[in-house]
């Protein structure tokens, strides 16, 4: 009998997402073979990076050298504050693959249509790098990305905090979701002020919309985070 082929979904999370390194090391630890990764936000780095064949050792050492100063550049544009550009030029300078044809394991990154609120899952063909940083492109802090056909992309969070769906639709009979949302602090500190309230609600959010899409996995990781 044929194994049922493994997909990794890997959760949005911001500096949460170098959790998914550990969780990569004991899926590997245990020789379990992952067939497919779908990435949101920083999932789609880390998964990126996972689907050209980098080990979880070298994605540290890349980690590593991420700064604000070499991932982030100021945007003179209207739609956000920064522009993730210089992202850009980081995962093309690390990654040993740059389009999704390439990959040694299947990959799906997950975006988000402006103007219409659609999930859109970036795969199968194309540049990767653009995808990456178009699955990062928070909204009203990163400018939007344009895609090919006049889609200006966003973050993937706001529709698809745990992209199970996205990893399903490249194959995957059995979905390994890891969620690094949904534990830890909500907000560092007290919501005292107005961008504390700001963050500390949109966290709220995010966890709810993250829970909600447990149901389309079989196993659901929340690695514990302080």
């Amino acid at each position: 009998m044929a194994q049922k082929k493994i997909g990794l979904a890997l959760s949005g999370g911001a500096a949460r997402g170098f959790a998914h390194l550990g969780v990569l090391r004991i899926l590997a630890a245990h020789k379990i073979p992952i067939d497919f990764i779908a990435g949101t936000s920083a999932g789609s780095f880390a998964g990126g990076a996972a689907a050209c064949g980098m080990s979880v050792e070298e994605i540290i050492e890349m980690g590593r050298k991420i700064s604000w100063f070499n991932m982030t550049g100021f945007s003179f544009s209207p739609k956000g504050l920064l522009s993730n550009a210089p992202m850009g030029n980081f995962i093309k300078q690390n990654f040993p693959f740059k389009n999704f044809e390439d990959l040694p394991i299947p990959f799906a990154a997950v975006a988000c249509d402006l103007e219409t609120g659609e999930e859109v899952i970036l795969r199968d063909t194309g540049d990767l790098i653009f995808a990456v940083r178009a699955s990062c492109a928070l909204p009203g802090v990163f400018t939007p990305l344009e895609d090919d056909q006049s889609r200006k992309l966003i973050d993937g969070g706001v529709v698809a905090p745990v992209p199970t769906r996205a990893v399903k639709k490249l194959g995957a009979e059995i979905v390994i979701a890891v969620d690094v949302i949904s534990s830890g602090a909500t907000y560092w500190g007290s919501p005292s002020t107005l961008l504390g309230v700001f963050f500390q609600s949109a966290m709220m959010l995010l966890r709810t919309a993250a829970k909600h899409q447990h149901y389309r996995a079989d196993v659901v990781i929340i690695p514990k985070i302080s």
